[in-house]
């Protein structure tokens, strides 16, 4: 009870709750795997024309193309990441700034 307690009074005292390095390894992962798995997504998306997608005959329409409900999936999925990455780069931030 008294350990509670003093956390609830130093708050900034996070080393003795959690296992600093342990915490940084995992994030370096995450942010190396969520980085890759973005730029991946983000090459998967349609080109919707008018860019780099046109030069590498990403301009060419066919019947054949991604319907909008998988087209939309991929854009939360990859929202979704972007965002992941981003958290993991602040909780980085904050990590070393405590080691």
């Amino acid at each position: 009870m008294a350990y509670a307690v003093s956390v609830v009074l130093s708050p900034w005292k996070v080393s003795a709750l959690v296992d600093l390095p342990l915490l940084k390894l995992v994030l370096q992962i995450m942010l190396a795997v969520l980085g890759l798995l973005t730029i991946m997504l983000v090459l998967l998306h349609k080109g919707r024309g008018g860019g780099l997608s046109d030069m590498f005959g990403g301009g060419v329409s066919s019947s054949a193309s991604a319907s909008g409900v998988a087209e939309r999936n991929l854009n939360r999925i990859t929202v979704g990441a972007a965002v992941g990455w981003g958290m993991c780069a602040v909780g980085l931030g904050i990590v070393e700034k405590f080691l």
